[in-house]
């Protein structure tokens, strides 16, 4: 009888766990995107950046319930040399901004020069998804 019960837990594991470890995996088409500006604009501060997603949704942060394995909510990075640790919740600093309410969108202060923007995109505790959706690095020039 032990032998049974044991069998028919380990079927219904293997079963149930590919579903649950891929809870917050994104399918291989989906992308993050800058849609209005691209790698060697010029622009004009404030700097209007719209975000593209394609193939996974936005939902804000802290979001509960099924909704919150199918999409994620955006992090622009501005001047980071590297992508954060992506086994760990994104910083939240200066560089590092996090769009909480699942906006698509911002107005962006940069001083005059070169900078640097990529997008990220995070789970409901503000860690990337596996494997982690984020954009092209691009550099825009501000005037």
């Amino acid at each position: 009888m032990f032998s049974r019960v044991t069998t028919l837990m380990v079927i219904l594991f293997a079963v149930s766990a590919p579903q649950s470890l891929l809870a917050h995996t994104p399918p291989s088409h989906a992308r993050v995107f800058f849609e209005n500006i691209k790698d060697g604009d010029e622009v004009k501060s404030p700097v209007f950046i719209k975000f593209g997603i394609e193939g996974f949704g936005i939902t804000p942060a802290g979001t509960k319930g099924k909704i919150r394995h199918t999409a994620g909510h955006h992090h622009l990075l501005v001047n980071v040399e590297e992508l954060p640790d992506l086994d760990e919740p994104i910083p939240r600093d200066e560089n590092h901004l996090h769009f909480d309410q699942g906006e698509t969108e911002t107005k962006l202060q940069l001083p005059a020069g070169k900078h640097t923007l990529q997008l990220l995109l995070g789970d409901e505790q503000h860690e990337p998804q596996d494997p982690a959706l984020f954009s092209e690095k691009i550099t825009i020039i501000v005037k």
